[in-house]
């Protein structure tokens, strides 16, 4: 009796758990995107961080104090010597950080040497190429057969860190910003801002925009707020916009102040905390990357991506084209080409797979004939 009583209550909490208690006119796709949650958090995340600017200006310490960790832990600093032979070169440290259960890969892409030669005029062409190489790699693992494990590494943000030291821009600046502007979301930073006044930030600051939009530079846009977003958002977007381009410095110290230990720099005169507003953009930094992330990589994917990838699809079918028309000149019209337009990767693929397919065919064709034979 007791056994039997115990199945009827498990077979009731089993039917209970697909019950609807909800209206009777709930269906249940409202719960979708906790799904696409739930999928999100097992699978991780995946974001890949250029900094770009002169050596000294504070890059590594910004950025480590950003994800709270040591990206460079056995870096060798060169000396002067050392630097008068260095070329650009792109070091990319990758870390896996987790967060209440939340894991990020995340990949910083570094630039030692640039900006520290007498003549810089080549200092931006090997970042250049290693932007393409990744759009590169992503376009050929897209267009292979497996899709299923691709790694993405392309350059989703570069923040580009500008002295304090100047009145502005150095051409340096701009050539650099104008060149990259087209192939990744550009975030002005300038750096070390602990060395000036406030009045001196805001007057750097206006400068610095007012550079940017002569020469017609394109940095990332915060994108705008929607109508329905709650006032305490659309006030934090607003100050980020007014905050670009960010003045930041960076700290990984401890230090104690009035009984609380924070992130700083000690000074004679006191105490630069690098997470109060009041004292610099980092915090305003940092809560743009963290919150807009998403829109990072989708303007990556949707914008620069894109344009590569049509330009790249541009160039490998003219390209083609020419060879075509130049192996008829040489053979003076002997050899027929049976091609009258160039097939992308894709269309050799599906062309290569219904020649597979019509093989088989064939094959089962003639066995199905040999055992009617037999028959």
């Amino acid at each position: 009796m007791c056994m039997h009583m115990y199945t009827l209550f498990a077979m009731s909490m089993a039917l209970s758990a697909f019950s609807s208690i909800e209206t009777p006119g709930y269906v249940g796709f409202a719960n979708l995107p906790n799904q696409v949650h739930r999928k999100s958090v097992k699978k991780g995340f995946e974001f890949t961080l250029m900094v770009v600017g002169e050596s000294g200006l504070g890059k590594s310490t910004l950025v480590n104090s950003l994800f709270l960790t040591d990206l460079y832990p056995e870096r060798i600093i060169p000396d002067a010597i050392e630097k008068q032979k260095q070329t650009v070169k792109l070091e990319a440290s990758t870390v896996e950080i987790e967060e209440r259960g939340v894991k990020l890969r995340l990949t910083v892409v570094d630039t030692p040497g640039f900006g520290d030669a007498i003549d810089n005029s080549n200092s931006f062409s090997a970042i250049l190429e290693y932007i393409d190489e990744q759009y590169e790699r992503f376009l050929q693992d897209e267009s292979g057969l497996n899709r299923r494990n691709i790694v993405d590494n392309r350059i989703h943000c570069c923040f580009y860190f500008i002295s304090p030291f100047g009145h502005g821009l150095k051409p340096l600046d701009v050539e650099f910003m104008k060149k990259l502007h087209s192939k990744v979301n550009i975030v002005p930073v300038i750096a070390k801002a602990d060395c000036l006044t406030k009045k001196e930030i805001l007057r750097l600051k206006c400068r610095i925009m007012q550079e940017i939009e002569s020469h017609g530079i394109k940095i990332y846009p915060l994108p705008d707020c929607d109508s329905d977003e709650d006032e305490d958002y659309k006030e934090q977007v607003k100050q980020l916009k007014e905050a670009v381009p960010f003045a930041v410095c960076g700290a990984n110290t401890l230090l104690e102040v009035k009984g609380k230990k924070v992130r700083g720099r000690l000074y004679p005169w006191g105490v630069v905390e690098v997470e109060n507003p009041d004292h610099c953009d980092f915090i305003k930094l940092r809560t743009m990357l963290i919150t807009h992330m998403q829109d990072l990589q989708e303007v990556t994917q949707e914008v620069h991506y894109e344009n590569y990838r049509s330009d790249r699809l541009a160039k490998g079918i003219k390209g083609k084209e020419n060879g075509i028309k130049s192996e008829r000149g040489d053979n003076n019209g002997t050899a027929q080409v049976g091609v009258n337009s160039v097939l992308n990767e894709k269309d050799r693929i599906l062309q290569e797979k219904e020649a597979e397919l019509r093989r088989m065919q064939e094959m089962l064709a003639q066995m199905q004939a040999r055992m009617q034979a037999q028959k």
